[in-house]
């Protein structure tokens, strides 16, 4: 069973509307992916399953808007138990913007979650896969994927990944039509903010090769990644096959989907590219975001130093 159904059995009717109603929000007005709305989602749903457990009733409007500052409080407490505080933050985000929803549109007031401090994230710098680990991983796909087509999907994938810094969703959302320019690539991102990336030659090279072998016929308007089944290739199957290839080389657990794209960022930097065009391919909003890369950088220098004995 869905949250989606499972969450009619924890609240009212008027309850759920009101979830229905931010999540609708969240998608048409700010934009965001599918991906974040599921977060969303999940947070508050697990939130109203927290609230109905200790409640022992069904979860009303009314009940929503005398939830205490304390209630929240031993909602994190319990959360702590399985849960990391990156984890709790972004959940405890979910929340404040469904209750600030609510109270701008006058649905329904309460401030109490404001008083709630955000736990401490620890900022962990984001982890680039080696170029020679990147080759390993190339050749072991066909290893790895039997089947010639999907071997020549993932690599392509792969290839489309690395070779514009794009987030996983952005690369299964591209649809045939997207690469009839051969030189570049229009992507929508976070916020449906559009960027426009240059392809390289090796990029095209391996979507035609996908393309050539691919048993099912893809129309200009359907996304260019297929599952087995011919339907839209997963985030959860690439994700599965990325398992499968750290286990097969026998990588380090940094090695994920998400990693290649940080591979782009500082594979780019490492070559000598400027930071606001780093910024600008990734399609970050913030360049103290993209400077995260520049730590990376040092890292990495003083790694190599040390292997060559340099002092």
């Amino acid at each position: 069973m869905s949250e989606a159904l499972e969450i009619k059995n924890k609240c009212d009717v008027e309850v759920g509307k009101l979830v229905e109603k931010f999540l609708r929000f969240m998608e048409v007005e700010k934009g965001y992916s599918i991906n974040t709305l599921v977060a969303y989602r999940t947070d508050i749903f697990y939130f109203v399953d927290f609230i109905f457990c200790s409640a022992g009733t069904v979860v009303t409007k009314k009940e929503l808007s005398e939830i205490s500052i304390h209630d929240f409080r031993h909602w994190l407490l319990a959360r702590h138990k399985d849960h990391i505080n990156s984890s709790n933050a972004r959940a405890l985000s979910s929340l404040r913007s469904f209750f600030r929803f609510l109270s701008k549109n006058d649905l329904l007031t309460n401030t109490e979650i404001e008083k709630i401090k955000t736990p401490k994230i620890a900022k962990l710098l984001p982890k680039a896969v080696d170029q020679f680990d990147i080759e390993k991983i190339f050749a072991a796909i066909p290893q790895v994927q039997k089947e010639e087509w999907m071997s020549k999907r993932d690599i392509a994938l792969l290839t489309l990944i690395y070779g514009c810094g794009l987030r996983i969703s952005e690369a299964l959302a591209l649809a045939k039509k997207d690469f009839r320019n051969t030189q570049s690539l229009m992507v929508s991102g976070k916020g449906k903010k559009q960027r426009l990336l240059p392809l390289l030659p090796i990029i095209n090279k391996r979507i035609a090769d996908y393309l050539r072998v691919c048993p099912f016929d893809i129309a200009l308007e359907s996304p260019i990644f297929l599952s087995k089944s011919g339907k839209g290739y997963t985030r959860f199957d690439f994700d599965k096959l990325v398992r499968k290839l750290r286990r097969t080389l026998n990588l380090p657990e940094t090695v994920t989907t998400h990693s290649f794209r940080h591979s782009f960022a500082t594979h780019l930097l490492e070559a000598g590219a400027d930071l606001r065009s780093i910024q600008e391919l990734l399609g970050h909003a913030n360049l103290s975001t993209t400077q995260r890369y520049t730590k990376i950088d040092k890292v990495r220098l003083l790694s190599v130093y040390e292997r060559l004995g340099v002092r």
